[in-house]
C-alpha cells in the first residue's frame, strides 16, 4: 500500500488515481478469505441434525453421512457414550467407527487412539469385553504408515498390556510378534515389535521369555537397520528385570557389549545408558572387568563424537560414578572426577580470556547445548558429592560449584538451586562452606532461579543456621552477615514482578525466620514490610500470605510492647480501615489468629473488633464476617465467655432484623441454622473437645511461656548490670590494695617495722580478703533467691498483669485462675523455668 504523508494535499491526477484503485484492490483481497469461511445454506444443511435424536442415534448418523469434522467429535465424545449407555455404544457405535478409521484422517485417528485409553483408564466395561471390541481395532492401526498415528496407537496398546490377561497377550500380542519381527517386515513393524517385546518382558516366566522372546530380542538386536537396534538395545534393561541375573548375564551382557561398539553412535549412546541403568545387576568383577573400559572408552571419544553423546554423558554421569563407586582405583577416581570438572565449564570463557582444554562453541546452537551439558552436570552435583565424600568437598568440588551457581545461563543456576538443600544434606556440618552461594542464588537476577531456591528455603537456612560444630543460635547467625538484607531483597524483587506466585511462595516460607533469626531482627526488617504487603499489594493470595505470615510473626514476638504495637495497628489500620478492602483483610487475619493463637488471646484482642464489623456499610464485610462467624464462635469457653457469646448472639439477631441486603440475608440465615448446631466447649476438659482444648492448652502455655521469657531477661538484664557495678568496685579495690602495697614496700625499704605490724597487716589482707568473698556470694545467693521467688511470684500475678495492662481494646475474660491453675499443678512448667535463666536474648 502507499500511505499518504499527513501533510500532503489530496491529488487527483491520473497517476494517483490508480494508486487509490490498488489501494482497494488490495483491500479487496484481504477480506476475501473472510467471505469464502461463509457456510452456504446447502452446508449448512448438510451439517444440521435432527434435535429429536437422542445421542446414540445423532452418533450414528454422522459418523454415517456427517463430515469428518462431526465424526470427529463423535469419535472424542466415544467415552461419554460408553459411561451412559455401554451397551448400545458397544452394538450401534463402535461398529460404525471401525468402518470410519479405515479411511479416516490423521486427525480423527489420534482422536480415536485418545478416547480408546480414556475408557480403558475410566473402567466403564470389563477387561473382557474390552479386549473383544477395542483390542482388535487397535492393533489394526498401531503400524499406520503415518509414525505420529502409529505412536498414538502404541502407546494405547502399551497400556492396554497392563491390564489384559496372560493368555489374550500370548494369543493376540506374542504369536503375531514372531512374523513381525521378521527382517522382511517393514521398518515400523520392526520398531512396534522392539517396544512390545520390552513391555511382554515382565508379563510372562521366566522360560517363556527364554524360550519364545530372547530369540527375537538377538535377531532385533543384530537388525541391519540402526533405528531397529537402537530402540530393542533401550528395552534390554526392562528385558533383563524380567529373566534375572544369570540370564542377563549370559544372553544381555554379550548383546550389550557388541552394541556398544556398534558404528553407529546412537546405538552406542542407547548401549552406553542401558549400560548404566544395570550397573546394580551386575557383580564387581563385571564391572571392573568388562563394564569399566566399555564406560572408559564411550568418556575418551566423547569430546570427538556430536553434542548428543556429550548431552547423555553428563545426564548419566552421577548414577555411573555412584555404580562403579567402590571399583575405582586412586587414579581412575580422579580421572571420573577431572572429567565431571571439564563438562562443568564446558564452553564457559575462563579468567584469563582462553579455554584451558575446552571446546569454543562455534555458533550459537552449540553454545545451548553446552549449556545443555552443563546443566545436566548441576544437576549430577549431589551424587558427585557422594563420590568424593562430603569431607573432600571444599578441596575437591567448592570452585566447581561456585562456578554452576554463576553460570552466565539461568537454566544451569536454575537446576543448581533446585539442589541446594540437597548439597547443605549432605555436607551436614560442613554446610557453612556454601553460604555465599546461598546469598549469591537469593540475590539472582532471574525469578526461575529465586522460585527454585524458595522451595526449601525454609529447610536450607536451618541447616545453615543449625548445622556445624557450636550449637548457639547468635553464633551461628555471624556466619551469615548478608542473610537479612538478601532475603529482604529478594523478597522486594519478586514484588516488583509480575510473577505473583514467587511473591506469594516467598512469603510463605519466610514464616520460618522466627526460628532463623531473633525476634528484634524480623520485628524491625520483616514484619513491617508484611503489613505493607497488605495494605498496598493488589493480588489476594500475596495479601493472604503476607497476612499469615505477619501472624507467625506476631505469635513468635518475645517482646509483648511489639506486640501491642502491632496489634494495635492491625485492628485501627486493618480493622477500622477507611477502605472495604482492608476491613476484609482484617478478617483474613482474624481466621488465621484463631488458628495459630489460643482462643484466649483471640477473645482478648479481636473478637470485639471483629463484631463490630456486623455494623459495616458494604455487604461483601458483612458477608465475610458471617462466614467467620462459626470459627469465632469456637473460640469461647463457657461460662468465662458467657457476656461474649451474649455479645455474639445479639449482633446475630441485629443481622437478621436490620439487614436489608438479600445475599447477605441469606447467608446469616444459614450461618445462625449452624451456630446453633454448634457445641460450646466448657472450660474444663471434655472427651469430645479433648484434643482440641490439648492443642488450644499448649497454645496458651507457650504464650505465658513468652511472657515469662521476657520477664527473665529483663531481670537477667538487671543482675548484669548489678554485677557489672560490682565487677567495676572490685577492680577499684584491687588498684587501691595494690597501690597500698606499694607504698607499704617503699616504707619496708627505708626502715624495718616492728613484728606487731607485720601480724596486723596479715590479720587485716586476710579478713578483707575472705569479706570480699563473702560479700560475693551473698550477691549470688541473693540473684538466685530472687530469681527463683520471680517464678513463683508471677505465676499468680505477673502473667494476669501482663496481660491486662494494655490500652488495646480487650475483653474482660479472666484467664489468671486457669494460670494459676496450670502453673500450681504442672511439674512441666516448672522444669522449664531452669534452663531459662542463661538463655540470652537475640540481639
Amino acid at each position: 500500500m502507499h500511505p499518504l504523508p499527513l501533510s500532503a494535499e489530496m491529488d487527483f491526477s491520473q497517476n494517483s488515481l490508480f494508486g487509490y484503485i490498488e489501494d482497494l484492490q488490495e483491500l479487496t483481497i484481504i477480506e476475501r478469505p473472510v467471505r469464502r469461511s461463509l457456510k452456504t445454506p446447502e452446508e449448512i444443511e448438510r451439517l444440521t441434525v435432527d434435535e429429536e435424536l437422542n445421542d446414540i442415534e445423532r452418533a450414528v448418523y454422522l459418523l454415517s453421512s456427517g463430515q469428518d469434522v462431526q465424526g470427529t467429535s463423535v469419535v472424542a465424545n466415544l467415552p461419554f457414550l460408553m459411561r451412559q449407555n455401554p451397551a448400545e455404544t458397544l452394538r450401534r457405535v463402535l461398529p460404525k467407527v471401525r468402518e470410519v478409521l479405515h479411511i479416516a484422517g490423521v486427525e480423527m485417528q489420534l482422536t480415536a487412539a485418545a478416547s480408546f485409553l480414556t475408557i480403558l483408564q475410566e473402567e466403564s466395561v470389563s477387561i473382557q469385553t474390552y479386549s473383544h471390541s477395542f483390542l482388535h481395532i487397535i492393533l489394526q492401526h498401531v503400524e499406520h504408515r503415518d509414525a505420529g498415528v502409529s505412536n498414538a496407537w502404541l502407546e494405547t496398546l502399551l497400556s492396554v498390556i497392563e491390564s489384559l490377561p496372560k493368555e489374550t497377550l500370548r494369543h493376540e500380542i506374542l504369536n503375531p510378534l514372531v512374523s513381525k519381527a521378521q527382517l522382511s517386515q517393514t521398518l515400523q513393524s520392526r520398531l512396534v515389535s522392539c517396544k512390545l517385546l520390552g513391555k511382554l518382558a515382565n508379563k510372562f516366566e521366566a522360560h517363556i521369555i527364554k524360550r519364545e522372546i530372547l530369540p527375537l530380542v538377538k535377531s532385533l538386536c543384530q537388525d541391519v537397520e540402526y533405528e531397529v537396534r537402537s530402540c530393542m538395545c533401550r528395552q534390554l534393561d526392562v528385558i533383563a528385570q524380567g529373566i534375572g541375573t544369570e540370564l542377563t548375564k549370559s544372553v544381555v551382557l554379550p548383546e550389550l557389549i557388541e552394541l556398544a561398539r556398534d558404528e553407529s553412535n546412537s546405538v552406542r549412546l542407547a548401549a552406553f545408558e542401558t549400560l548404566v541403568n544395570l550397573l546394580e545387576m551386575f557383580d564387581a568383577d563385571d564391572r571392573s572387568q568388562t563394564i569399566l573400559p566399555l564406560v572408559k572408552s564411550f568418556c575418551e571419544k566423547s569430546f570427538k563424537a556430536d553434542e548428543t553423546i556429550l548431552l547423555s554423558l553428563s545426564l548419566h554421569l552421577g548414577k555411573l560414578c555412584h555404580g562403579l563407586y567402590g571399583i575405582l582405583t586412586p587414579d581412575q577416581h580422579l580421572r571420573f572426577l577431572e572429567f565431571y570438572k571439564k563438562l562443568c565449564t564446558l564452553g564457559l570463557q575462563q579468567e584469563n580470556g582462553h579455554n584451558d582444554n575446552q571446546i569454543p562453541p562455534s555458533n550459537q546452537e552449540q553454545e545451548k547445548r553446552y549449556a545443555s551439558v552443563r546443566k545436566n552436570c548441576a544437576y549430577n552435583f549431589p551424587a558427585m558429592i557422594v563420590f568424593v565424600d562430603p569431607k573432600n568437598f571444599h578441596m575437591e568440588l567448592y570452585s566447581t560449584f561456585f562456578c554452576l551457581c554463576h553460570d552466565p545461563e539461568v537454566p544451569v543456576r536454575h537446576t543448581i538451586a533446585i539442589c541446594f538443600y540437597e548439597v547443605s544434606k549432605l555436607l551436614s556440618s560442613g554446610v557453612y562452606l556454601i553460604y555465599k552461594e546461598l546469598i549469591a542464588l537469593l540475590q539472582d537476577e532471574s525469578l526461575e532461579v529465586l522460585d527454585a531456591l524458595v522451595d526449601h528455603l525454609p529447610e536450607t537456612l536451618e541447616l545453615l543456621t543449625t548445622g556445624g560444630e557450636s550449637s548457639v543460635q547468635e553464633n551461628k547467625l555471624l556466619a551469615v552477615p548478608d542473610l537479612i538484607p538478601a532475603l529482604t531483597a529478594a523478597e522486594q524483587r519478586a514484588a516488583g514482578s509480575l510473577k505473583w506466585r514467587t511473591h506469594e511462595k516467598i512469603l510463605q516460607k519466610y514464616a520460618c525466620l522466627p526460628h532463623i533469626i531473633s525476634s528484634d531482627q524480623i520485628y524491625y526488617r520483616f514484619l513491617h514490610r508484611m503489613f505493607t504487603i497488605i495494605i498496598t499489594n493488589n493480588v489476594l493470595p500475596v495479601q493472604k500470605a503476607a497476612s499469615r505470615t505477619l501472624c507467625i510473626f506476631l505469635r513468635y514476638n518475645r517482646k509483648q510492647e511489639q506486640r501491642h504495637e502491632i496489634i494495635q495497628k492491625l485492628i485501627e489500620q486493618l480493622g477500622q480501615g477507611k477502605s472495604y478492602w482492608y476491613r476484609l483483610r482484617f478478617l483474613d487475619t482474624c481466621e488465621f489468629i484463631i488458628e495459630l493463637f489460643s482462643k484466649s488471646f483471640f477473645c482478648k484482642y479481636f473478637f470485639l473488633p471483629a463484631l463490630e464489623l456486623t455494623h459495616d456499610p458494604v455487604a461483601n464485610v458483612r458477608m465475610k464476617l458471617c462466614y467467620l462467624l462459626p470459627k469465632v464462635k469456637s473460640t469461647l469457653k463457657i461460662p468465662a465467655d458467657k457476656h461474649l457469646l451474649q455479645q455474639l448472639e445479639l449482633c446475630v439477631r441485629k443481622l437478621l432484623c436490620q439487614e436489608k441486603d438479600k445475599d447477605v440475608l441469606a447467608i446469616v440465615k444459614r450461618t445462625v441454622l449452624e451456630l446453633d448446631r454448634m457445641e460450646m466447649s466448657m472450660d474444663a476438659f471434655q472427651k469430645r473437645f479433648y484434643e482440641k482444648d490439648l492443642l488450644d492448652q499448649e497454645k496458651e502455655r507457650e504464650e505465658l511461656l513468652l511472657l515469662e521469657m521476657e520477664q527473665l531477661e529483663k531481670e537477667k538484664q538487671q543482675n548484669e548490670g548489678r554485677q557489672s557495678s560490682d565487677k567495676i568496685f572490685e577492680k577499684k579495690q584491687r588498684k587501691e590494695v595494690k597501690k597500698s602495697k606499694l607504698v607499704r614496700s617503699q616504707s619496708f625499704s627505708s626502715q624495718a617495722l616492728h613484728p606487731k605490724y607485720g601480724n596486723l597487716e596479715k590479720c587485716t589482707g586476710k579478713n578483707s580478703t575472705t569479706g570480699y568473698a563473702t560479700s560475693v556470694s551473698g550477691i549470688g545467693k541473693s540473684v538466685l533467691s530472687y530469681t527463683d521467688d520471680s517464678f513463683r511470684t508471677r505465676n499468680s500475678s505477673g502473667n494476669a498483669s501482663s496481660y491486662s495492662n494494655t490500652s488495646l481494646p480487650s475483653t474482660s475474660r479472666n484467664i489468671s485462675n486457669s494460670i494459676d491453675q496450670k502453673n500450681n499443678g504442672s511439674k512441666d512448667t516448672q522444669s522449664r523455668k531452669a534452663p531459662l535463666k542463661s538463655r540470652k536474648s537475640n540481639p
